[in-house]
């Protein structure tokens, strides 16, 4: 959206803050000594290790950090634009998210679709989209691995990898509860206990339940807050069982139930040639002519277990195996409205998509170890299949079922070898097969379809050099491969089309950076600068009138840039962090034609395609109009692909007597320019969006309990997220301010 004087207004608050926070923090770091930030340790190679010692750019958010951003309801998508570099939005709802890392992603809409964004969960890939959404609760840390991961976690991870661990079972006895309640009958219950059950065995249960009433009208039937609630509840059992010294196994089951609104389309909330919301739009209010009021459902379970042998020769046999499934349904007003408007709607449409059976088995098998003390090795096994069938109804034809198959295996290994005290080289590579197959039937037809089969091989390899330049200060450079397996996509066959499929896409990428510790310690400074190149870039044609997914491959894409995080303990009692991303990216295809929105102002060249291909550039022509008019997207900027993200937060407590303490976190995300389709236009893009939060409250008893009042999108915000491309200009939000109260325990 464009800016108003109250968006000016707000980031030069947040800008004032920040530059006012960061005066006082260089004053107060003068006054205090033998203070200094903890060490963060992550798994992004496989093994725990300083975060400071991987040669790849990552950030690490610890889990009450990610509390404080969802204290609202908010679901996985709360991390875009709080990691420098990450976006995420989905046009499903709190289902089938869709991550964006340095400018790649994917903005199809299929629930078979595939992303270049891997979402790990306590080391087991979460492929399908609908697993991707499982909520965040009892989390230990986030781990956001930014370039191509395609050595030790596959295929799928061209742009990087978002990495969950939650909190393990101990021996130690403790737990929490914590519970709020805020605007919209906005609710959350998040609790944990674990704790010895003997000597050998420890086990941890959790769980969550997050409420919202509905508080969106439907103004054309009349009902009063008719939608945009949920109800929704998961849980975590897991145990941990160690009889001897040299073995443990890990057992993981986890559920999570869903109902409530999927997104809500808005129609016609842009004038033709504006990205300003006009009169059209109100966040309370929709006016769809259909009366099932979007609803969403969906079940999920899974279960994992990993078992660690220590061998005889210093070595670790690691086995991970995992199983998942989930299934359910959204039902969408695509039109966002009425036969009387608002705007100008041609047709109607409603359809529904939903997951008829889901099941994802997952098996991993690695020897790791350290060789020598100059020599560090794993290297490993990984299987991967799933059976997707996925349930498409137009309501004006029978349903279209499909099942969508996909079988992997891999072979992978790394070495990391300490040429000098002070110089470590990290090679990997990873050999990968990739099938899949489409089969079922269509309702639009009335027949089978014929199935579609897809195969793809790569090696992919990475080398990376880290060298310590100072007990404070390390620099590393890395060039890294991975590539995205080929790719079916059958929704269209619901729609009286035929499936598309795209090849594989390859990445190459290049990377440098420095890693350091300043101010004794109080300050943590991290920042790389890069430059990837694709070739066949898998990409999402959608919408238009009839509402299509079709899949293309772009010639070529590059991106470019930075992204830095810093960490500041002023204080004992004084914490600041930032992170800035820098991402230019380029589609380079000049032969790439993609269709048009019906009613948008498209400011990219304009051809007409003719019925045997021949394509007309002079509109002069009077050939011209009697093709189909496409845009040559040639040179623009890759979709929901920010130029830049912003973020920062302030953490300060202020003791008043012994064990008790007032406090204040705020945090500020922002965005930049955003194109939302391939195609660029005067209304489907984004200006400087940006949300911020706070939470203030009084601890006591040594921080074992604590009251807080909190907001989210504390300036209410109205930012637009996505576009649906089909026949209006119709686009969905972000979530609106929620404030309240909270309250958690320890014990």
């Amino acid at each position: 959206m464009k800016n108003t004087w109250v968006n000016h207004c707000a980031r030069l608050v947040a800008g004032s803050s920040v530059l006012a926070l960061s005066l006082a923090a260089h004053v107060q770091a003068a006054e205090d000594g033998g203070l200094a930030l903890e060490e963060i340790v992550v798994t992004a190679q496989k093994r725990e290790q300083s975060l400071q010692d991987v040669p790849i750019s990552i950030t690490a958010i610890k889990g009450d950090t990610l509390n404080s951003f969802a204290a609202g309801g908010e679901d996985i998508r709360l991390l875009s634009s709080r990691i420098p570099g990450l976006n995420a939005e989905s046009s499903n709802g709190r289902v089938a998210p869709r991550f964006y890392l340095r400018g790649l992603g994917n903005t199809d809409f299929d629930l078979a679709a595939s992303q270049p964004v891997s979402i790990i969960m306590d080391e087991v890939v979460m492929e399908n989209v609908v697993l991707k959404s499982f909520p965040l609760f009892d989390v230990d840390r986030v781990e956001v691995l930014r370039g191509p991961q395609g050595t030790l976690f596959g295929r799928n991870t061209p742009a990087g990898i978002v990495k969950f661990d939650t909190r393990k079972p101990t021996q130690e006895a403790e737990g929490y509860v914590s519970a709020s309640y805020g605007m919209y009958d906005t609710a959350t219950v998040e609790a944990a206990y674990g704790g010895p059950i003997s000597d050998k065995l420890a086990a941890r249960v959790s769980g969550l339940y997050m409420h919202r009433g509905d508080y969106v009208d439907n103004a054309y039937t009349g009902e009063e807050n008719a939608m945009g609630g949920f109800v929704e509840a998961a849980a975590r059992f897991q145990l941990l069982y160690t009889p001897t010294e040299n073995f443990d196994a890990l057992a993981n089951i986890h559920i999570r139930s869903l109902d409530g609104t999927s997104a809500l389309f808005r129609a016609n909330i842009w004038d033709q040639g504006s990205n300003d919301f006009n009169e059209n739009y109100d966040p309370k209010t929709v006016y769809f002519g259909d009366t099932h009021n979007n609803p969403q459902s969906y079940d999920s379970w899974g279960t994992s277990l990993k078992m660690n042998y220590e061998l005889e020769n210093g070595m670790t046999l690691t086995s991970i195996s995992a199983y998942e499934t989930a299934n359910g349904y959204s039902l969408g007003d695509i039109d966002g409205g009425n036969d009387t408007g608002p705007g100008f709607i041609p047709f109607q449409s409603s359809t529904q998509d939903g997951i008829d059976d889901l099941d994802q088995y997952t098996q991993e098998l690695r020897i790791s170890g350290q060789v020598n003390d100059k020599l560090f090795t794993q290297f490993g096994f990984y299987y991967f299949d799933s059976t997707l069938v996925l349930r498409t109804t137009p309501f004006f034809v029978p349903d279209t079922v499909l099942t969508h198959k996909n079988e992997t295996w891999a072979l992978f290994g790394q070495a990391a070898y300490d040429m000098t005290e002070n110089t470590t080289l990290t090679v990997g590579l990873r050999y990968t097969d990739d099938n899949k197959t489409l089969t079922g039937y269509s309702g639009a037809f009335g027949a089978d379809i014929a199935p579609v089969d897809l195969s793809g091989s790569k090696l992919n390899w990475d080398v990376a050099v880290n060298h310590v330049m100072s007990d404070d200060l390390s620099i590393y450079a890395r060039v890294a491969t991975a590539f995205r397996a080929p790719t079916i996509q059958g929704r269209d066959i619901a729609f009286f089309s035929n499936p598309t499929t795209a090849s594989e896409e390859k990445v190459i990428s290049y990377e440098a950076g420095f890693k350091a510790e300043l101010l004794d310690g109080r300050m943590r400074w991290n920042g790389a600068a890069f430059y990837w190149d694709m070739s066949d870039m898998q990409l999402s044609a959608v919408g238009g009138g009839g509402n299509f997914i079709q899949l293309v491959n772009a010639d070529k894409a590059t991106g470019y840039g930075f992204e830095t995080d810093i960490e500041y303990l002023v204080n004992e009692n004084f914490r600041l962090t930032a992170g800035f991303a820098y991402a230019k990216t380029e589609l380079k295809d000049p032969n790439l034609l993609v269709g048009l929105c019906a009613q948008c102002t498209v400011t990219d060249p304009i051809v007409s395609v003719l019925a045997d291909g021949t394509v007309i550039t002079n509109p002069n022509n009077p050939l011209y109009a009697t093709g189909e008019l496409r845009a040559s997207v040639d040179g623009n900027a890759l979709p929901q692909a920010p130029e830049w993200t912003l973020n920062f937060t302030a953490d300060y407590t202020v003791p008043v007597d012994d064990g008790s303490e007032v406090f204040i976190f705020t945090d500020w995300a922002f965005q930049g320019p955003t194109s939302l389709f391939l195609y660029e236009s005067e209304e489907f893009r984004t200006d400087t969006t940006f949300e911020g939060g706070i939470r203030m409250g009084y601890r006591w008893a040594e921080g074992q309990y604590e009251v807080a009042l909190f907001g989210r999108n504390i300036t209410n915000e109205q930012n637009a997220k996505g576009a649906i491309d089909f026949n209006n200009l119709t686009g969905y939000v972000n979530e609106p301010r929620v404030m309240g109260i909270a309250f958690g325990a320890k014990f």
